[in-house]
């Protein structure tokens, strides 16, 4: 088979999907019930701790990903690009009152999007088919959720985690101005690079946020 050809079969979410993640200015949209491999945690995510369940993520959905290599007949199965990692943000909380609360403060839910195919049934058998690439301590603490976000603001952040706060202004000035409201304190990042192969600036983050129409 021609290689360009078997590409173009791919589903890839960067094309089919961009409205989602590739407007650079701030806008408001609704977002449909989407299937998720998920798992929570707490502390600063630069530590090793976080690393390990970003990985126990990935390798759960590789293993859907290449079914078929490793003889796995999967149900309307079909290739695609593996979705982002994706992260819930908010403050544990017996540190809520902190005004300036730290990275040890954090309390997350990462995640990676799984195509519509993918079943409880089909979660279930790819974990147990990697189980062993995963550290036993996070198995049992991985989940298969459906998330139903609903209505969002969301804005396009190129450039250091650590100069978020910047935007995320820029998005609070934005749901204010066209009449909405944030229902939670509680916000989601999509990170759309690679920060192991992407230099600070040149890093690109999806920031959003969860908001209702002012009455």
């Amino acid at each position: 088979m021609n290689r360009d050809k078997y590409i173009e079969k791919i589903f890839n979410w960067k094309k089919s999907e961009s409205g989602y993640f590739l407007k650079k200015q701030p806008h408001i949209l609704e977002i449909p019930s989407q299937k998720f491999f998920c798992i929570t945690g707490i502390g600063d995510p630069n530590k090793e701790e976080f690393q390990r369940k970003v990985a126990s993520l990935y390798a759960w959905s590789y293993a859907i990903r290449m079914a078929p290599k490793k003889g796995w007949d999967i149900p309307n199965y079909f290739p695609y690009v593996v979705y982002p990692l994706e992260g819930e943000w908010g403050i544990q909380k017996k540190y809520l009152k902190e005004k300036k609360p730290l990275k040890e403060h954090y309390a997350y839910r990462i995640m990676i999007k799984q195509p519509k195919f993918v079943t409880k049934e089909i979660a279930k058998e790819a974990l147990i088919r990697i189980k062993k690439k995963i550290p036993e301590d996070l198995v049992e603490a991985l989940t298969f959720m459906t998330i139903d976000e609903g209505t969002v603001a969301q804005v396009l952040h190129v450039g250091s985690y650590d100069d978020e706060p910047k935007t995320f202004q820029l998005l609070e000035s934005f749901v204010t101005e066209k009449g909405y409201k944030r229902v939670t304190k509680e916000h989601k990042e999509i990170y759309l690079s690679n920060p192991e192969r992407t230099v600070p600036e040149k890093l690109k983050t999806i920031l959003r946020v969860k908001v209702v129409k002012e009455s």
